[in-house]
């Protein structure tokens, strides 16, 4: 079972980064606490993934027959490309993340299946679209009804903060029910794991990711690419909940992070298009196209050195890594991260 430890990180690496999209807007706007919001995210996410999480795991693995390993491998390299992102505090996603590393290790192993590719890709273009669309009409029909029932201003502020609250929660739910088949949906195809079984490890492993390192990314999602009062954060999180959802329903795993920045973009249109920044889109949309293509090229290296290093034996593999200096390397890389683990489980604390 040692094979699905990298989908485990990946979902780690899919909760730190995605997040972001649920409540980064109302953290950034102070309508929510920080602590709050992280563990709504996490527990809903969760019931969303145990609940409608199966619906999306058959997609992944039409485009690739995937061997034990080559999961293995597949879920690493999408898990690294990941991490980095979030560490450039970069919106990724983790389903142009794991579909080029399918397709790279099938390009590699002769199985990928481009046939079933054109499902996808139209999901990945149209959902960007689905947001800004939701994000526009939702910010113009809630703004027409407010401003003819509700005057005063504290009940406004009420009422963003439950609506808040609720979206965000939804929005959670459908995180987990689209996005946990990038998790571990290639384990499904690889006879790892049954559907619901897949979906309660990812899920699981996705709520740690939000529980330990998320902030950074919330920040650049909830103020980077266009200030945001309380309202248009309530706005913002429907329209992208309400577009994976929709995803779901499909039976497609999409990106939260194209669907919120769709979604932003679409309520600045509404005030001003001079208040969106160019240069914050321009950094994601680049992180969108690198995605694809790190992850696959990434998964091409892991597998090759995989199938280089296994016939060689462990004793050999290991002596060869030593000789090299890569074990002390690994040694001293785990002893950081473990200290960097333990300052932010103390600053989650205090």
């Amino acid at each position: 079972m040692w094979k699905i430890s990298s989908g485990i990180f990946l979902g780690w690496a899919l909760g730190a980064n995605d997040s972001a999209n649920i409540f980064g807007t109302g953290v950034a706007t102070g309508t929510v606490r920080y602590r709050t919001a992280i563990w709504l995210t996490a527990l809903f996410l969760l019931a969303g993934a145990i609940i409608e999480g199966p619906k999306c795991m058959q997609t992944l693995g039409e485009l690739s027959a995937l061997t034990p390993l080559e999961a293995f491998c597949v879920a690493l390299a999408a898990a690294l490309t990941m991490t980095l992102l979030t560490v450039l505090a970069l919106p990724a996603s983790a389903s142009q993340a794991i579909v080029g590393a399918i397709l790279g290790v099938g390009i590699l192993s002769g199985t990928a299946d481009f046939s079933r590719l054109y499902r996808i890709v139209a999901c990945w273009v149209f959902t960007p679209v689905c947001g800004l669309a939701l994000g526009y009409l939702l910010h113009r029909a809630f703004a027409w009804i407010l401003d003819r029932t509700v005057r005063r201003i504290t009940q406004r502020n009420f009422i963003y903060l439950v609506g808040i609250l609720v979206s965000g929660c939804y929005g959670a739910y459908s995180l987990g029910s689209n996005n946990v088949a990038n998790v571990t949906g290639v384990y499904v195809g690889a006879g790892l794991l049954s559907a619901q079984a897949a979906a309660t490890v990812g899920g699981l492993s996705i709520a740690l990711g939000v529980l330990t390192y998320s902030r950074r990314v919330m920040m650049t999602v909830g103020k980077g690419i266009v200030p945001l009062d309380p309202f248009s954060a309530l706005v913002v999180v429907l329209a992208q909940a309400l577009t994976l959802h929709l995803f779901t329903q499909l039976g497609v795993p999409v990106s939260s992070s194209q669907a919120v920045v769709g979604a932003v973009v679409g309520v600045g249109l509404v005030g001003d298009l001079r208040t969106i920044s160019a240069r914050m889109l321009f950094k994601i949309a680049l992180g969108w196209i690198t995605t694809p293509l790190g992850a696959g090229l990434m998964a091409v290296a892991i597998f090759w050195l995989s199938r280089s290093v296994a016939p060689l034996g462990m004793e050999r593999a290991l002596a060869l890594l030593q000789d090299y200096g890569l074990l002390d390397a690994l040694s001293t890389a785990l002893e950081f991260y473990r200290d960097a683990f333990r300052t932010l489980l103390q600053r989650l604390q205090g």
